[in-house]
């Protein structure tokens, strides 16, 4: 903690970012042994093991959490493949009924959650109810959803008339899902949401850190209506659990680093079954030389800091037309040192901790780096210890050029470099010049310029005027990466239709797909040939 009578300037003379009141709840008043026994009691393990995550705002050490063997994996997947065949059956319209009903309980005990979450990353309050949003429009969505996405189709057939061609969907079976640690809440039951509502059934590992907040989801999804046996849950060392996940799994759905994405489908693909990965990211945001650059800094800092830049698709690269830059860099680099570091279980903080060590060296490493081959700080820069022990200021960067580590690695932490452009064509080449391709921002006033320029962005999403949130939260459209940055979508039909097996069920009726009613092979095959031309003349598909 700062003193009260602190200036805010360090010996340097530069300002550093003030602290929020820390306030009274501690991680012992919201995990009391009552808590944690309840929620570690679906915990699929047979041995004596166990492990704890740390709290990243304080470093104090959290629940003893089960630890999952290879063995434990295979149990739980035979209870949740018994368990998916009674719950295939319920129809659609009941599946989807738990998800409205876990809609509004997760709305009623946020407060819950909120503290889990808080203690298990370290985010700021307010970016931890960015989950709570989320998991709540994907909740709505494919509860009202889901049962138009599943219905059976109708096709025309090769026949019209003589031949009824129906679509289903069938349910793959048991998804294996690993979920991340940075948004604990989002990526493991709002990614699991559309899979339950297939008829599917879950076999999950979250990661060790942030267990406590899945398994919290997972009470109030059987609270709602789930069956207990339908959603499995797994903990242990990912090297360990995750393959023994993947080996068991008909679908797997994988959330985390591109190395490790391309483990996983390797492993899937052997196997030959489907799987969805979203995966690392190096986003860009353009503020073209039309841009409100009040609006633009604003929604830069949000883009770059929210959950302190450990989200897949925050902004680690800003464009800015060299017209503008002046002023919008005083803006921006205002309004990154005024952001407020804090500790406490409450809102009130505007950016909180990295979640471990790891990513805290990987922060400092990127920054100290840049700045001894010539970038220059404009905020930010230091890790802040007298906050907390993961605690590391909002950084701003200029003058970042390859080789730099932070010019093309992914930081995944609170640090933004900032680049001019004087030509729109450089600016869009520049932020797709990277492998990655998962989000990006555009910033104009001009809302036609603005959907040009975003189609010319090789990413999954692109905001207009907006740096994250806008494309992420409309649970209608799909969401996912390009190139190194994954494969399929999350959200909308793609985001349900993954969890199934496409079926086609054809009924032939009155004459067969051959010689009949005595036509020879010569008479059929004349009459076929008649009849391909007369459903092309119908302009027939």
């Amino acid at each position: 903690m700062t003193d009260p009578q602190d200036t805010g300037t360090v010996s340097d003379g530069t300002s550093r970012n003030p602290v929020a009141p820390a306030g009274a709840r501690t991680a012992a008043d919201v995990l009391t042994p009552a808590l944690v026994t309840r929620l570690i009691r679906p915990v699929v393990s047979s041995g004596s093991a166990t492990t704890a995550g740390h709290a990243p705002l304080t470093g104090e050490r959290l629940a003893e959490l089960p630890v999952s063997s290879p063995a434990d994996v295979e149990e739980a997947f035979v209870r949740a493949r018994t368990a998916q065949q009674a719950w295939a059956a319920v129809p659609v319209r009941r599946r989807a009924a738990v998800l409205l009903r876990f809609h509004d309980l997760v709305l009623a005990r946020q407060s819950e959650v909120l503290d889990l979450i808080q203690l298990e990353t370290g985010k700021a309050r307010l970016h931890a109810h960015e989950e709570v949003q989320a998991v709540a429009v994907a909740a709505r969505h494919y509860g009202r959803s889901a049962p138009a996405y599943l219905r059976p189709k109708a096709h025309t057939g090769v026949l019209p008339v003589l031949t009824r061609v129906t679509e289903l969907r069938v349910p793959r079976g048991v998804v294996g899902q690993i979920a991340p640690w940075n948004y604990p809440f989002e990526l493991s039951v709002g990614d699991a949401l559309p899979a339950f509502a297939a008829g599917n059934a879950v076999v999950m590992k979250p990661d060790t850190q942030t267990a406590l907040t899945a398994l919290w989801a997972r009470e109030l999804l059987v609270e709602a209506g789930l069956p207990e046996e339908v959603w499995q849950i797994v903990v242990g060392d990912g090297p360990v659990v995750g393959p023994a996940v993947v080996a068991g799994a008909d679908y797997v759905s994988f959330t985390g680093s591109t190395r490790t994405g391309r483990e996983v489908a390797q492993a899937a693909a052997a196997r030959l079954v489907g799987c969805s990965l979203e995966l690392g990211g190096k986003n860009a945001m353009l503020v073209l030389r039309d841009a409100d650059v009040e609006k633009a800094a604003a929604g830069a800092v949000r883009g770059c800091f929210s959950s302190a830049g450990q989200l897949c698709i925050s902004i680690e690269r800003l464009y800015v037309h060299s017209s503008v830059a002046d002023a919008f860099l005083e803006r921006f680099v205002a309004r990154t040192r005024a952001l407020r570091l804090g500790t406490g279980l409450a809102y009130g903080a505007d950016m909180g901790s990295l979640v471990s060590q790891r990513q805290l060296d990987t922060v400092r490493r990127h920054v100290e780096e840049a700045v001894a081959k010539g970038a220059r700080v404009l905020a930010g820069g230091r890790h802040r210890p007298d906050v907390g022990p993961l605690f590391h200021e909002p950084t701003v960067l200029d003058g970042v050029e390859p080789p730099m580590a932070v010019c093309t690695e992914e930081t995944f932490g609170p640090v933004v470099s900032v680049h001019r452009f004087d030509d729109e064509d450089e600016a869009i080449r520049l932020a797709n010049a990277t492998p990655y391709g998962l989000n990006a921002s555009v910033w104009t006033r001009d809302g036609r310029r603005g959907r040009a320029v975003a189609a010319r962005l090789r990413a999954g999403t692109v905001n207009v005027n907006e740096a994250y949130a806008a494309g992420y939260g409309s649970a209608q459209a799909p969401m996912g990466g390009m190139r190194d940055s994954g494969l399929g979508r999350r959200h909308g039909a793609e985001g349900i239709l993954k969890y199934t097996e496409a079926q086609t069920v054809a009924h032939q009726r009155v004459m067969p797909l051959g010689p009949a009613f005595g036509l020879d092979d010569e008479q059929y095959a004349r009459l076929m040939t008649g009849g391909l031309r007369v459903l092309k003349a119908m302009r027939l598909r």
